[in-house]
């Protein structure tokens, strides 16, 4: 009934990434390759974090959950985008796309969210190691989760609530592999501009204040390593942020690249931006997390030992 409502368009045509004929399969056949490995990678370190007593700490809690998001939203996105290259149209009705625009924002605020704990929880375990297990308490984790998935709810929600306002007409192509908010604003034929306003306003929010956050919890981490005299003090140091550092970049470059900047500059760089964070990041988060984490490589041969010898 609310599509009905707010729009003549029952249905979407999303165009994907290519509309060369000779690019579809070999680009089926990537991304699922792209989608195995990030499957794979996160459920493997949840069951890993799950299964081992000595990771249930409250870093590898928020790995535990970052993993968690990094499955569901590639999960929201990357099955319809490989349906695009298998079949001459890849429709989604309006429904379909407003939910998956929900999930997606859902999980990508969310994540955003979750980098910014995990950079607190990096401050509090290098600067004040010694009131870590108070200040990050059980009941601590839970409350900053709980603000973690609230934001998210309340970003998808503003999103979502903002589109369904609008009416769009007869050209119903999609120019993306998604049901993204720039390019469906480009489909109305209403005035988007209470849509862009709130683009700016709330992804600002959702990238401005985890970036803070970030900033400030690294700088005060540099100033207090800095103060550690011993080479090799230091390098334990940075080496316990180094993973959580590299994910950050990914993600929030490509982010901030794709929605903070006017719609008319949203199409391909984009659609290839929007790759990075939607794609590849959740593919390499786990990767980074366990091939430059010793205690993941410890709690994986742990794991196999007992597995194979049982």
């Amino acid at each position: 009934m609310a599509a009905e409502n707010s729009s003549s368009v029952t249905e979407f045509i999303l165009t994907g990434l290519t509309d060369q004929p000779g690019l579809q399969v070999p680009l089926f056949f990537l991304f699922l390759g792209f989608y195995t490995v990030t499957v794979v990678g996160n459920l493997g370190l949840i069951t890993l974090i799950g299964l081992n007593s000595h990771l249930h700490v409250p870093m590898y809690f928020f790995l535990f959950n970052l993993s968690f998001v990094d499955f569901c939203y590639s999960t929201v996105i990357t099955p319809k985008m490989l349906m695009s290259f298998v079949s001459e149209k890849n429709i989604v009705s309006y429904a379909g796309c407003m939910t998956q625009l929900f999930f997606f924002l859902f999980f990508v605020v969310s994540e955003s969210f979750i980098l910014s704990a995990m950079a607190y929880d990096r401050y509090v375990a290098i600067c004040n190691p010694l009131v870590y297990t108070v200040t990050m308490s059980p009941q601590v984790c839970l409350l900053l989760l709980l603000g973690v998935y609230g934001m998210g709810f309340a970003g998808a929600m503003a999103h979502t609530a903002c589109m369904v306002r609008l009416t769009f007409c007869a050209d119903n192509l999609v120019n993306h592999y998604m049901c993204d908010i720039l390019p469906l604003l480009e489909r109305s034929c209403t005035s988007t501009y209470v849509n862009e306003l709130v683009v700016f306003v709330v992804v600002g929010i959702d990238i401005g204040v985890p970036t803070v956050t970030i900033f400030i919890s690294y700088a005060l981490i540099l100033s207090s390593v800095l103060r550690i005299r011993s080479t090799e003090g230091r390098s334990k140091a940075f080496s316990t942020c180094s993973s959580h550092i590299i994910a950050v970049s990914l993600f929030f470059g490509s982010g901030a690249f794709v929605y903070l900047k006017p719609s008319s500059f949203a199409n391909k760089p984009g659609e290839v931006s929007s790759l990075f964070y939607t794609i590849v990041v959740p593919m390499l988060n786990p990767l980074i997390y366990s091939l430059r984490n010793k205690d993941v490589k410890v709690a994986l041969r742990k794991t196999l030992s007992r597995r194979l010898f049982s």
